[in-house]
Protein backbone atom coordinates (compact mmCIF):
# COMPACT_ATOMS: atom_id res chain seq x y z
CA UNK A 1 0.00 0.00 0.00
CA UNK A 2 1.53 3.14 -1.09
CA UNK A 3 1.59 6.31 1.40
CA UNK A 4 -0.40 9.08 1.21
CA UNK A 5 1.27 12.34 0.42
CA UNK A 6 0.49 13.92 4.01
CA UNK A 7 2.28 10.95 5.47
CA UNK A 8 5.26 11.63 3.29
CA UNK A 9 5.40 14.92 3.75
CA UNK A 10 4.87 14.52 7.71
CA UNK A 11 7.94 11.90 7.59
CA UNK A 12 10.28 14.10 6.29
CA UNK A 13 9.08 17.35 7.85
CA UNK A 14 12.12 17.38 10.34
CA UNK A 15 14.69 17.39 7.60
CA UNK A 16 13.13 19.15 5.07
CA UNK A 17 13.22 22.20 7.99
CA UNK A 18 16.83 21.89 8.52
CA UNK A 19 17.94 22.50 4.40
CA UNK A 20 18.47 26.28 3.83
CA UNK A 21 15.73 29.28 4.16
CA UNK A 22 13.17 26.69 4.72
CA UNK A 23 10.28 28.59 6.28
CA UNK A 24 7.38 26.12 5.66
CA UNK A 25 6.43 22.29 4.39
CA UNK A 26 3.01 21.96 3.42
CA UNK A 27 0.74 19.96 0.29
CA UNK A 28 -0.70 21.80 -2.59
CA UNK A 29 -0.19 21.75 -6.44
CA UNK A 30 2.68 21.97 -8.40
CA UNK A 31 2.41 24.01 -11.73
CA UNK A 32 1.62 21.09 -13.79
CA UNK A 33 -1.32 20.94 -11.47
CA UNK A 34 -0.42 17.21 -9.92
CA UNK A 35 -0.14 17.10 -5.72
CA UNK A 36 3.43 18.28 -4.22
CA UNK A 37 5.25 18.48 -1.39
CA UNK A 38 5.56 22.51 -1.64
CA UNK A 39 8.77 23.68 0.53
CA UNK A 40 8.73 27.42 0.83
CA UNK A 41 12.11 29.21 1.36
CA UNK A 42 12.56 33.09 2.44
CA UNK A 43 14.13 33.93 -0.18
CA UNK A 44 15.76 32.40 -3.35
CA UNK A 45 18.93 31.24 -3.39
CA UNK A 46 19.90 28.76 -6.36
CA UNK A 47 23.32 27.71 -5.16
CA UNK A 48 21.20 25.55 -2.03
CA UNK A 49 18.60 24.08 -4.62
CA UNK A 50 20.91 21.02 -5.15
CA UNK A 51 20.07 20.29 -1.09
CA UNK A 52 16.89 20.00 -1.85
CA UNK A 53 15.04 16.61 -3.21
CA UNK A 54 12.83 17.05 -6.18
CA UNK A 55 11.03 13.41 -5.30
CA UNK A 56 9.82 12.03 -2.31
CA UNK A 57 8.13 8.77 -1.95
CA UNK A 58 7.22 9.27 -5.21
CA UNK A 59 5.42 12.86 -4.96
CA UNK A 60 7.30 15.69 -6.56
CA UNK A 61 8.63 18.16 -4.46
CA UNK A 62 8.19 22.27 -5.85
CA UNK A 63 10.27 24.97 -3.74
CA UNK A 64 8.55 28.71 -3.73
CA UNK A 65 9.80 31.53 -2.22
CA UNK A 66 6.90 32.97 0.05
CA UNK A 67 9.47 35.03 2.24
CA UNK A 68 9.39 35.33 6.58
CA UNK A 69 6.75 33.46 7.90
CA UNK A 70 5.33 35.53 11.00
CA UNK A 71 3.56 34.13 13.94
CA UNK A 72 0.65 35.41 15.75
Amino acid sequence: MSSSINDVKNRHQANLFKLPNVVSVGVGLNKNGKAAIIIGVNYPNEENHDKFPSVLEGYPVEIRMVGSVKFQ
